[in-house]
């Protein structure tokens, strides 16, 4: 009978120890609690967005009676048959049907940018000119701001150390809203240096997207100076942050050693100081990378740039609910998605920080 009763308790114990070796894994752990960080997410951007004063059915309204002269009924009635939604439905009966939508991948459709259409699809024609123009800006600066710094490091206390830490510092002091439009009147208004073409819109009326040396030149053509506003306005603080991590590395014992042993400068920069040095700047454009998604929305406003950012604007002002979520929802997958590989980057780089496997008891 002990024989029976212990090969019982044995085999009840396998299947524990098996799910709770999983539980333990790091990877799942992680996986859990980013799916749990996006559901919070969602949530509070369900009930924050509709916290906001007015509607989508009420603008509407209002535009109706102002547009045609009708009654506040006539006019509501007439808003309700056009967006076709209900949103004299209860909370949680909106929520409900939201979350079901959003396990189906559903997104759902815009109430009144593009009536009728799936949000999906609006976030994907301009997800591309975000991406390619926020992200090229942000590795631009990224790359010139480290190369920049570590010079400040090496010549630090020099005329070249204090003219690129106090430029950094001012550029990195201004907003970016305030830079483009300084730049606009001093390149398009007073200087006429661009023409007021170039600096509205991401292409030209009449340019069709294609693998033509047109369509690029004009995408660049608008990219110019808008791509110049990033870089210019994200720049400092990329310089200061390898300034200070490279002068902070420069007194470690290892490159020290380093120079005792007659290396030379070359490969200390490479393999001890700059390696080292980069390693809170790589994770940190790991997450800026995640942001990138979520566009500039005062930058792309100003330029009228067809990115996310003037995408989300456009939603707010009409109180668009679908649009608003599906680009926050976005937004916030990319930058959990990119602070997992920000993780893993940095064991790569480090080893001495590498998630390593649970020991077995």
């Amino acid at each position: 009978m002990s024989s029976i009763s212990a090969t019982s308790v044995a085999r009840t114990k396998r299947p524990t120890n098996w799910l709770s070796k999983i539980y333990k894994n790091f990877w799942v752990q992680t996986t859990l609690k980013k799916i749990f960080i996006i559901w919070v997410v969602v949530t509070f951007t369900f009930l924050i967005i509709r916290a906001l004063p007015g509607n989508p059915v009420d603008i509407m309204v209002m535009n109706l009676m102002d547009t045609q002269g009708l009654s506040e009924d006539e006019a509501r009635q007439r808003a309700a048959q056009l967006m076709r939604i209900d949103l004299d439905a209860p909370l949680s009966a909106q929520y409900i049907d939201y979350m079901k939508n959003l396990v189906k991948g559903d997104l759902g459709d815009s109430y009144v940018l593009a009536r009728g259409k799936p949000v999906m699809d609006l976030i994907a024609a301009r997800l591309p000119w975000t991406l390619f123009s926020v992200g090229t800006a942000l590795i631009i600066s990224f790359v010139i701001g480290m190369f920049l710094g570590m010079v400040a490091a090496y010549r630090r206390n020099s005329l070249l150390d204090h003219l690129l830490t106090n430029f950094s510092a001012i550029i990195d002091s201004i907003p970016n809203t305030l830079t483009a439009i300084i730049l606009i009147l001093l390149l398009v208004v007073n200087w006429k240096l661009l023409p007021v073409t170039t600096i509205r819109g991401s292409l030209s009326p009449g340019i069709k997207p294609g693998f033509t040396l047109i369509f690029f030149g004009d995408v660049l053509k608008h990219y110019a100076l808008p791509g110049f506003v990033y870089v210019l306005t994200t720049l400092g603080s990329w310089l200061l942050s390898m300034r200070s991590s490279t002068m902070s590395t420069l007194g470690e014992d290892y490159v020290n050693v380093a120079k005792a042993r007659g290396l030379s400068d070359s490969r200390i920069i490479t393999a001890y100081v700059g390696r080292n040095a980069s390693l809170p700047l790589v994770t940190s454009l790991a997450i800026s990378l995640g942001f990138v998604v979520g566009g500039s929305i005062l930058i792309e406003k100003i330029f009228i740039y067809q990115g996310i950012g003037l995408l989300l604007d456009q939603a707010v002002s009409k109180r668009d609910y679908p649009v608003m979520q599906g680009i926050l929802l976005v937004t916030t997958i990319t930058v959990i998605v990119s602070t997992m590989l920000a993780d893993m980057l940095y064991g790569w780089l480090d080893p001495r920080i590498r998630v390593t496997k649970d020991k077995e008891d």
